[in-house]
């Protein structure tokens, strides 16, 4: 025989897990200063052209 399952509890539960993960992201998005952000960024931007910048032109035009 199955188990029962009270179906309010598993939508709590569901909605609890949700919640969770929306923290989890809201965390990630908001968690850092605005110094701090901008420093990433530019950090990543400067290592992004850094990267293009050893590229090898092969010429042909393609």
């Amino acid at each position: 025989m199955a188990e029962m399952v009270n179906l309010r509890n598993a939508r709590k539960r569901a909605k609890r897990r949700q919640d969770d993960q929306h923290a989890d992201a809201n965390r990630l998005a908001h968690g850092q200063s605005k110094h701090r952000r901008k420093l990433d960024a530019a950090q990543q931007a400067k290592a992004s052209r850094d990267l293009d910048l050893h590229r090898i032109d092969k010429g042909g035009g393609r």
